[in-house]
């Protein structure tokens, strides 16, 4: 029930957050591989992005790829938060009485691993459909897919089963730092926040606040290895399904870092911070009180 409780929360949040998951994977994939003012900027910030896609690609291009991601929030989410809520109940991320920083960061990465493998075919093809545009603001490999099914069906005819985890040696480093540092801020700013009796314990606002604390160390250290993922997924492959552009993630980080700088690690902060953010709060909050309510009638 853990599983199915985690699934629907994330898909909750994802209803709210699409829009901002297009914004971002544009703002990132800007520019790519080219020095600062080489290249023309479609999107200079988040509200001009959002404002630019909205007027050329309409506002059903604000939702690109909801489909995927409902489908990759749900499974992917799933089995995180599902898995993590497991290793909680069994009493494992603490120590006499009190969260461990160190154990709930190892369990939120493992839960982060299980839950980016399983997932990985899936944040593919969103990738694509996402970076997909009209031709005069298109940024990054423009793929050709009509919708989800389309998408699968076509990557393995042409690449067989291994193509649908292509990009995956990204997704892992990304989801369980991602994790890692979501999960562990969030079990203890839950425990801070009611240390502090501002509110009651097992009040919403607790939830509430300890995602707003947590979203803000998440984007931070997610961001560099979010957008080295989404790289890596969107560039375009040859007949034997290797890539045009990058040999691995190692390869996309420095090559990334030789060409744009430092900065380009951080393209699309700023979408990542107002779509992470409220995801992290939504689906926490969600994940929370659905455990509450289940815990109540069960």
């Amino acid at each position: 029930m853990d599983f199915v409780l985690s699934g629907v929360a994330a898909c909750g949040a994802c209803l709210f957050t699409n829009p901002l998951e297009v914004v971002k994977t544009r703002m990132q994939l800007q520019g790519e591989l080219q020095s600062r003012g080489t290249y023309r900027v479609y999107y200079r910030n988040v509200f001009h992005a959002f404002y630019t896609i909205g007027k050329v690609d309409g506002l059903a291009g604000l939702q690109k790829g909801l489909a995927p991601g409902l489908v990759y929030q749900f499974f992917m989410n799933g089995v995180r938060l599902g898995s993590y809520a497991i290793i909680d109940s069994s009493g494992y991320i603490h120590t006499d009485g009190r969260v461990s920083a160190l154990k709930t960061t190892l369990a939120g990465a493992a839960a982060g691993v299980v839950g980016a493998v399983m997932g990985s075919p899936i944040y593919l093809v969103k990738t694509h459909l996402q970076s997909q545009s009209t031709s005069s603001i298109a940024v990054g490999h423009q793929y050709k897919h009509q919708g989800m099914i389309h998408a699968l069906a076509a990557i393995y005819r042409e690449h067989g089963m291994l193509g649908l985890w292509r990009g995956s040696s990204a997704a892992v480093p990304r989801v369980s730092i991602g994790s890692a540092a979501q999960l562990s801020t969030f079990s203890s700013s839950k425990e801070f926040v009611i240390d502090l009796q501002v509110f009651s314990k097992d009040s919403w606002p607790v939830a509430l606040s300890a995602g707003m604390i947590s979203s803000v160390v998440v984007v931070l250290a997610m961001t560099p290895f979010d957008v080295v993922s989404t790289r890596l997924y969107n560039q375009p492959v040859d007949h034997l399904g290797k890539g045009e552009l990058y040999k691995g993630f190692v390869d996309c980080f420095s090559k990334t870092v030789r060409k744009e700088g430092l900065t380009g690690l951080y393209k699309g902060l700023g979408a990542s911070y107002f779509r992470l953010g409220p995801h992290t709060i939504l689906s926490l909050f969600f994940w929370d009180e659905l455990r509450k309510l289940y815990q109540q009638y069960s």
